[in-house]
């Protein structure tokens, strides 16, 4: 180029950049949005946050373009839709379209006490029974009420869940307890018991054995309970409790 030419203007400096329509910005993006979190399109929660997050940063592209006309009430509402999608970014609630079946499903899988008779849990066998004292005490929910053994070890009790469950954690109140074994079985009959647990509890004076026990594959409908041994010639548990879930009846 020399001195006196005549400067052709380059097609970048002759282009115009026109406004942008907000109204018909806000309505695409709206609707790509919806697209996006449709029960057809998602095949996985990693490919719905990109989809989003790609949303996300074109909104957040818009809000900053300075050369927009007449889109200036949007920016408020357009802020706050980049905001609420951000959050469930970050939160991890995306896709936002199975949030309410996750709610629904963690209502119905709500941990619970598994032994409670009020839950359908029941006693089938014991080896002692005493009319003061009967096995039912120990899934009734009543701290004051127990069941005690009357003869000579080893003792046992089963309970029945009428159920499959799944046990995540056991608690064991008892008193004179020193060596404690659980099985358990998935059957739809009291057979078939695997042996599961086994622990040797400590001696306390004057006060209740509390043993709590974090369950690992804790699938079963039937508990037996067996007292292997006791510090005394009488034992007595005052309840067994299972947090945990019902997974499904028996069929």
């Amino acid at each position: 180029m020399f001195l006196g030419d005549k400067i052709t203007p380059s097609p970048i400096e002759t282009h115009r950049i026109e406004p942008i329509d907000f109204n018909l910005a806000f309505k695409i993006l709206h609707y790509l949005f919806s697209v996006c979190l449709s029960q057809n399109v998602i095949q996985s929660k990693r490919t719905t946050n990109a989809g989003i997050l790609s949303l996300v940063s074109s909104i957040n592209y818009l809000l900053v373009w300075d050369t927009f006309k007449d889109g200036k009430d949007l920016k408020p509402l357009l802020c706050q839709f980049s905001f609420i999608v951000t959050l469930h970014l970050h939160i991890g609630l995306c896709p936002v379209t199975t949030r309410s079946r996750r709610k629904i499903k963690d209502f119905k899988m709500k941990k619970t006490d598994l032994c409670l008779s009020s839950e359908g849990a029941e006693v089938i066998l014991a080896t002692s029974s005493d009319e003061k004292h009967p096995p039912e005490n120990m899934i009734d929910g009543n701290p004051d009420t127990f069941w005690t053994t009357t003869g000579m070890f080893p003792q046992e009790f089963i309970i029945c869940f009428h159920k499959h469950v799944r046990i995540e954690r056991l608690v064991i109140q008892s008193y004179f307890v020193r060596t404690l074994r659980i099985e358990k079985s998935t059957s739809k009959e009291p057979v078939d018991f695997e042996p599961w647990i086994e622990r040797d509890l400590v001696h306390t004076e004057g006060q209740l054995q509390n043993e709590e026990i974090m369950a690992r594959d804790g699938h079963a409908t039937y508990l037996r309970f067996i007292i292997i041994s006791a510090f005394d010639h009488f034992a007595s548990v005052h309840s067994v409790s299972a947090e945990g879930t019902a997974v499904s009846n028996l069929s």
